[in-house]
């Protein structure tokens, strides 16, 4: 049978690249398609994301939807060229190389935040970003977990004559975890000093390299950690994660409400709400709102910031979490969809902060006769 270009178009147009919503072709990532007889097949695509299992899982897509209309006779070559998107416009970098740190916070605990900073993490990196996650949950670290490298163990390397931190890198995101120091049946048992102190090893004392993204990892609530954060960090701004229901929305506005504080001051980039509703797999068209249905999103329009997104109920995102590989991995799944739109209003919401606001300050604690306040 003769190779028909036309047909091989229409093929690829089934195909699509993760992180991208577009098909192949409808998206511009299919330059070229060439024929020769009825035997060989060249596609030259040019790819948003360094990423090698991205690169590696376009080829064989291609690959295969190629010899399922002709025959596994048909020799494909795939050509693959790498244009990394434009970055995130730098204002005010608050450590050298890191472009945005963003905040991803919860009123409570309970809600998903770790589990959302993780998938928004490496969903970013897929995008072609360089990112990084700080798990500034010094009371419960999960991190290691979720990317599956609980053994792993940061070296020691020198940068410019001094001794720091490297990162251990998982699915592309450089990492560093209190969770990385400790047993995992050991407590830690700090006070709020000690706490702080380590964080800010895990911050400046490590070789975090140049990243357009650095998300930290809050613990739940609104207390001594956040504001030891801001306090050593400007923060270009936060995210606020919730469930629909009453009591976490009332814990999530007191978390909005901590960042807009006139002391504190930091832009609050929008509101995802996790476990939004759930669709069974038999039924995949239906929606059931197990803890109510868009209470997040109504609080984001109550409070007039952002709605970022809705994360449904699915079994898969538990389980890669715990099997320590975040479900947005997984391609062309509602999961991974969930994630991507997520991740793109973030960058949007940045770079409209950025571009419309001044670099955050830094808080500054001051104490007099035995009490603090805080002031910018």
């Amino acid at each position: 049978m003769k190779l028909d270009r036309k047909e091989v178009l229409k093929a690829l147009e089934t195909i699509s690249i993760a992180g991208e919503g577009k098909n192949m072709v409808e998206s511009g990532a299919i330059q070229n398609v060439v024929t020769f007889g009825e035997d060989e097949v060249v596609v030259d695509v040019v790819l948003h994301s360094p990423a090698m299992h991205i690169k590696k899982r376009a080829e064989q897509d291609i690959i295969k939807v190629i010899q399922e209309i002709y025959t596994t006779d048909v020799k494909v070559k795939v050509n693959i060229r790498v244009e990394a998107p434009e970055k995130t416009e730098i204002k005010g970098k608050q450590i050298p190389g890191i472009n945005n740190i963003i905040a991803v916070s919860s009123g409570k605990g309970g809600v998903g935040k770790s589990t959302v900073t993780a998938n928004l993490a490496v969903t970013l990196a897929n995008m072609g970003f360089k990112v990084g996650v700080l798990d500034a949950d010094i009371y419960g670290p999960s991190m290691p977990i979720m990317f599956d490298v609980e053994t792993a163990k940061p070296i020691s390397v020198e940068v410019d004559g001094k001794s720091k931190m490297q990162p251990i890198t998982s699915y592309g995101v450089e990492l560093l975890s209190i969770g990385f120091f400790t047993s995992p049946d050991q407590a830690v048992i700090w006070r709020g000093p000690m706490a702080a102190k380590a964080l800010n090893q895990m911050i400046f004392d490590a070789n975090w390299g140049e990243l357009d993204f650095l998300l930290l990892d809050l613990p739940p609530g609104t207390g001594d950690i956040h504001l030891s954060i801001m306090q050593s960090l400007p923060i270009t701004g936060a995210l606020v994660v919730s469930t629909p229901q009453a009591v976490a929305l009332a814990d999530a506005k007191k978390g909005v409400a901590m960042f807009q504080n006139e002391s504190i001051n930091v832009p609050v980039l929008g509101i995802v709400e996790n476990m939004a509703y759930f669709t069974p797999a038999e039924l995949p068209e239906n929606k059931y709102y197990i803890f109510g249905e868009q209470g997040a999103k109504n609080l984001a329009a109550d409070l007039e910031v952002p709605f970022l997104g809705e994360v449904p109920i699915v079994q898969s995102i538990r389980e890669a979490g715990d099997y320590g590989r975040p479900a947005a991995l997984q391609d062309k799944t509602a999961v991974q969809d969930a994630f991507v739109a997520i991740a793109r209003a973030t960058v949007e919401e940045v770079v409209k902060r950025n571009d419309n606001l001044p670099p955050t300050e830094i808080v500054k604690i001051t104490t007099m006769a035995g009490c603090s306040s805080v002031k910018k």
